[in-house]
């Protein structure tokens, strides 16, 4: 019998959680879904075999990846696409598609060694892209355990992505349906600052967008607060 840890904050994951401990019955699994409990004496009790990371936005501590085989899924095909904010700005160069990779954690940023990568299609809404990730995820984790796959290091040209700010979501100088379109559902997922545009005293959050048959309007639900 093995240990696993699955470390998510994103509510997506629960499921992707239970239908592990399903498919490895025999094996013992711990959901750690707060920073607060994500420390070297914790995962010291349990001892995982791996600790599997589908989405987490905080520093690994050094600590714990020198200890404990960490491995990360990234929303791009490493080593293009490393940094922060990888679905938005995959989606606002155009991609249609990517693939989440999975890697070793190591000191540099998704600079580790490759375990496999997977196919994953951008159509949709955030949300939707990511719950859509969680099934490929799921599989990805599926061949680590029962192939026992070995990371390689990463080869290919490096291309760095910034991590994009609140403010990047203003779509007021966007001029480009398509690109409007993009900009709301890239950013229509919870924890994330939805598109948006200021008046000099009200701000408008956009989600739901949806195109109509000829792609010359699109509508969407609205949110309209005081700054």
């Amino acid at each position: 019998m093995s240990n696993y840890i699955l470390l998510t904050e994103k509510s997506w994951h629960k499921n992707l959680f239970s239908d592990l401990k399903k498919t490895f019955c025999n094996d013992s699994w711990l959901l750690i879904d707060s920073k607060s409990d994500f420390n070297l004496k914790n995962i010291k009790k349990f001892n995982p075999t791996k600790i599997f990371i589908p989405h987490w936005s905080h520093i690994i501590p050094r600590e714990i990846f020198e200890s404990f085989e960490c491995i990360v899924f990234h929303m791009t095909d490493l080593p293009f696409g490393r940094g922060g904010s990888p679905l938005q700005n995959l989606i606002s160069r155009n991609y249609k598609t990517t693939k989440i990779t999975a890697i070793k954690v190591e000191q540099g940023l998704d600079t580790g060694d490759v375990y496999l990568k997977k196919t994953l299609g951008l159509e949709g809404t955030a949300t939707e892209i990511f719950e859509r990730s969680s099934s490929v995820i799921e599989e990805m984790i599926g061949e680590i355990i029962n192939e026992n796959i070995q990371p390689l290091p990463q080869f290919g040209e490096i291309t760095e992505f910034k991590r994009r700010k609140p403010e990047d979501s203003n779509i007021c100088e966007l001029s480009d349906l398509e690109k409007v379109y993009d900009y709301i559902r890239m950013l229509d997922c919870e924890g994330y600052p939805h598109a948006f545009i200021e008046t000099d005293h009200l701000k408008f959050e956009f989600i739901n967008s949806k195109f109509d048959e000829n792609k010359e309007i699109i509508t969407a639900n609205v949110r309209i607060s005081k700054k």
